[in-house]
Parts: C-alpha cells; structure tokens; sequence
C-alpha cells in the first residue's frame, strides 16, 4: 500500500496512557461512529473520522474525507488510538494504521470477519457449532451443495455482504445458475436453512487487561435482512443457554486477542442449542438497546476497552426493546409522548432501505413492553408487527 507516510512523520504511539484525553481516531463516519463519539463526550474524549467513502454521515467531530487514501498522515496526527465503525475496510489500510498507532480491535479481527470462510474455519476451530455449509465455486457446484443439502439453502458472498446484501435464497436447485449470476462473487458460502424458534445475538467487551463482560442475550427480528426488533434480556432464557453464548464469545475474543465489543449472531433451534451465524467487530446494532437499557452502554464500553480503562456494568436496567426506523421517518412527538421512550435519530436523510433512527422502549415487565412496542410501531409507516418468540407464546 503506497500511503506515502513514512514513520518519521507519524509520533508513534505503543502504549495509550489513561490519564489524558484520548484523541480516538475512527475509520467511517456514520451513524455507529456518531453514537460513539455521544458516548465519548462526557468521558473527556475527542474524536476524529476517517471517512474512505465519500459520504460521511456522523455529522459530528472532525471528519475527514478521503476515498483516495491522500490525508492519512493528517487524520493520525491527530489521533492517539483507532477503532472502526463498520469492517468492510481495506485489510491493507488497517495494518498500515498499525505501524503508526494502536488499532483496536485489531485488523486480524477485521480480516476474518470480512471473509465468511475464514469465520466458519475459526468457528469450526473453537468449537462454535454453525449451520452445515458448503464453499462453492462455481454455478454447478452451487447447485451440487443444494442438492446436497437439501433445499431451501441460502448463499452468500464469501465477502461483502451485509443487512440481505450479497445473498439469495434457494428454493430448488435448479435455481442456482440465476442466484450465481445475482450474486456475482467468484466463491459463495452454501448454508443448511436452520429449523430454529429465534435469532439471537450476544454481545461482549474484552478489555486491554483480558476482562471480559457479557450483556444479556437479545432476541433479533429481521425483515429483508434487515434488523427491524431487538429485545434483552429475554423472560425465558435458560442461564445454561446464556452461559454456552458467553463460552464461544469469550473463545472467540481470546483467540483473537480481542478488545472491544464483539457481537456474535446466532440460531437458537427447539432444543436450545445455538448455532453461530456471523460475527461482528464493533459496535452493533442488536446492542443499541443498551444505550437505555442497560447500566453502560456498548458503545461507552468500546470507548473504556480500547483506552484501557475498567469496564462498565453491562446488567439490564429493565425490560427494553429496540425499534430500528428505516426508509421514512414516523411520528417523533408522538413516539417521544409515550412513557419510558427514548428515540436516537440520525440526521440522515429519508430513502428506501435506510436506517434513519432508532428507538429504545423501557417498561417495568415483558407484557407492558410488547403493549408499547405495537403502539409505537403502529407510529412507525414501515414497521412491520412485531413478531418475536416470548411474545407468541404469551
């Protein structure tokens, strides 16, 4: 990678001291980044965006734009420690960072998230039971791993992808020479469709020192493959089935000498088991419930992990739910009326498929909480019902 920044030009920094302001660097500027630097505020921080897109959308701290990769000297000049919002960076970029100052989570974290079949290996590896899957490289072999299988199977790019990008579902095998053409990627992950009651994710923080602190389980709603519903803690979660989450996050965090929040996406099937989808390195949106919810939020716990400092309290405050606003914007004095409701807007503008906000819902029980979620959706134009396990068998 030719950044033209020699290590001269950069003061190098090995070890963050804790008792200064932290100048945290960020790769993106979007809605992730700008809670980030909400949650950094009051802990004295500073932060500076790198954005590589072109279209930043933090709308706070000092961004700087660059997709040609020409200001990098500039941006960690300015900054004593690096986190990402989103992994989907050039793998290049991250370790060139890394001669210069510290990056956390690291970019072996990034690279093995950004690849599917390097995760399934490193799950394979710990022991972390997924779906069966097949690599496949070719339209043929594609429809030779849903035969195998047995449909319906989805694909997946093997990179890339992200909320229902980069996949297609199969039905019959016959179709794989269409969903190999809508995919467009020379090698594609095959996986098994899940007979499973609920998605849930875990979310975990492993600090400089090696603590780790787990949150509640969440239970996720996607439409599109889009997050639309989280819930945490869940009323009939088995401690044995949040304690086998916290076993394979606390696996993965080690293995990789992790610091930050890890996000883990699993399948809960009849029988309790869980089964890993994907992970995620970085703050993530199952976890934006602990902004209200929970004692310290996810993204004040990032900011403590990567600066060395203890950890927060990652206990439940109540029963809370988010609700993500995508495409178009609802009735904000209205949701804002009802009690306990605290909307996160993103000053972004309306379109078609986009997070726009997102709202927590607080209530002292389960039952009122799901009253208030189905009123507040109902403010919502595209707010599909919410269709969440606990709340069916009530």
């Amino acid at each position: 990678m030719n950044s033209g920044i020699a290590k001269s030009d950069v003061v190098t920094t090995d070890i963050v001291k804790t008792d200064v302001v932290q100048n945290i660097g960020v790769l993106g500027a979007g809605q992730l980044g700008r809670m980030l630097a909400l949650a950094g505020y009051p802990l004295g921080n500073r932060f500076t965006f790198l954005d590589t897109t072109g279209n930043p959308s933090a709308g706070i701290g000092d961004v700087i734009v660059d997709p040609n990769n020409q200001h990098l000297a500039e941006f960690l000049a300015k900054v004593d420690v690096v986190t990402y919002e989103f992994e989907h960076l050039p793998v290049q970029l991250v370790r060139e960072i890394e001669q210069h100052k510290p990056v956390y989570p690291s970019s072996r974290a990034i690279e093995v998230c950004q690849n599917r079949v390097e995760e399934k290996t490193l799950f394979d590896r710990l022991g972390i039971p997924t779906p069966a899957y097949r690599v496949v490289e070719s339209a043929e072999q594609l429809e030779a791993a849903a035969r195998e299988l047995g449909c319906p199977v989805v694909a997946k790019s093997v990179t890339e992808g992200y909320d229902g990008k980069g996949q297609a579902v199969l039905k019959q095998p016959e179709q794989a020479g269409e969903a190999w053409s809508a995919i467009g990627h020379s090698q594609l992950v095959v996986e098994a469709f899940v007979d499973f009651v609920r998605e849930v994710s875990m979310i975990a923080v492993r600090g400089r020192d090696g603590e780790v602190v787990f949150y509640p389980m969440a239970e996720n709603q996607h439409v599109d493959g889009i997050l639309r519903y989280s819930v945490a803690p869940l009323p009939d979660l088995d401690d044995s089935v949040q304690q086998t989450a916290d076993g394979y996050i606390r696996a993965l965090l080690d293995e990789l000498d992790y610091v930050g929040v890890l996000a883990l996406e699993l399948f809960q099937t009849r029988d309790g088991s869980l089964l890993a989808n994907e992970m995620a390195p970085r703050v993530h949106n199952s976890g934006h419930w602990t902004m209200d919810g929970a004692v310290t939020s996810q993204f004040e716990n990032h900011l403590r992990a990567i600066q060395g400092l203890p950890l927060g309290d990652t206990q439940a405050i109540a029963p809370t739910c988010m609700i993500n606003v995508i495409g178009r914007e609802g009735d904000n004095a209205a949701i804002l009326a009802l009690a306990n409701t605290h909307l996160h807007r993103y000053d972004k503008a309306e379109r078609a498929g986009r997070k726009l906000a997102h709202v927590n819902i607080l209530a002292p029980n389960h039952a009122e909480l799901l009253e208030k979620v189905n009123v507040c959706s109902a403010l919502l134009p595209e707010a599909p019902p919410a269709a969440l396990s606990f709340a069916i068998k009530q």
